[in-house]
């Protein structure tokens, strides 16, 4: 799965990377991306490809409560397509959310380790995404984070697909995120399903890292400071 990432880059170096048709996100350093928050996301609006802002954590259209995205982070590549949650927006509202790093939890015994995940050779890179757009219904209590939304608001939200992890994060957790090479952002957009695979396990390193990162109040450097015993 993927339930924390980092996008430390400056929006500069984002806008350069993916090289949209409009303006680049206005982004902060960003070391323990929780689901719920903001998130920079790319999509293709006609023939353009523009960056927007979307809450991580997809609430289909027809959902009747927003706070079905509190379980909807992350999609399976595998079934995206036929799951009611995911296949109108597998089909028709696809994204890329710039990352350049994630975190996976290693089962030790009765805890969990954090592992830090990052490219091998450092920089941006992609996961593939898909995003909704829900409006706020009438009667619908809206609490937390969407507390001033009104009925007719639209709510645009997001899910990270995911795949089998490859064989350098398996002995860490049996999922990954899909990462796409920048050869693929466009036929993703347009609708391909060839690139949701997992990345060659030597494109990515890991290493451990400290509690800090289980705890979504925390973001900051020290999050993703490797463990000194590795």
């Amino acid at each position: 799965m993927c339930g924390r990432f980092t996008l430390r880059a400056p929006g500069e170096e984002v806008a350069a990377f993916f090289d949209p048709d409009g303006p680049g996100p206005d982004l902060r350093p960003r070391y323990n991306v929780a689901p719920g928050q903001p998130v920079a996301a790319v999509r293709a609006e006609g023939a353009e490809r523009r960056f927007a802002m979307l809450r991580w954590g997809l609430v289909p259209g027809w959902a009747k409560d927003p706070a079905i995205g509190h379980r909807l982070i992350n999609a399976r590549a595998e079934t995206a397509h036929e799951k009611p949650a995911f296949r109108r927006a597998f089909a028709a509202r696809r994204c890329l959310i710039p990352a350049d790093g994630f975190y996976e939890w290693e089962r030790v015994g009765d805890r969990r380790q954090p592992w830090f995940i990052g490219a091998r050779e450092g920089g941006l890179f992609a996961f593939a995404g898909l995003w909704e757009r829900w409006r706020v219904r009438e009667g619908v209590r809206i609490t937390g984070a969407l507390a001033g939304a009104r009925p007719g608001d639209a709510v645009e939200t997001c899910a990270i697909l995911t795949t089998v992890a490859n064989a350098a994060l398996a002995p860490i957790h049996r999922r990954m995120p899909v990462i796409l090479p920048p050869e693929a952002f466009e036929p993703w957009l347009a609708g391909d399903t060839a690139a949701l695979v997992p990345c060659p396990p030597e494109a990515l390193s890991a290493f451990r890292v400290g509690p800090l990162v289980n705890s979504p109040g925390n973001d900051d450097p020290r999050c993703v400071e490797p463990l000194a015993d590795g």
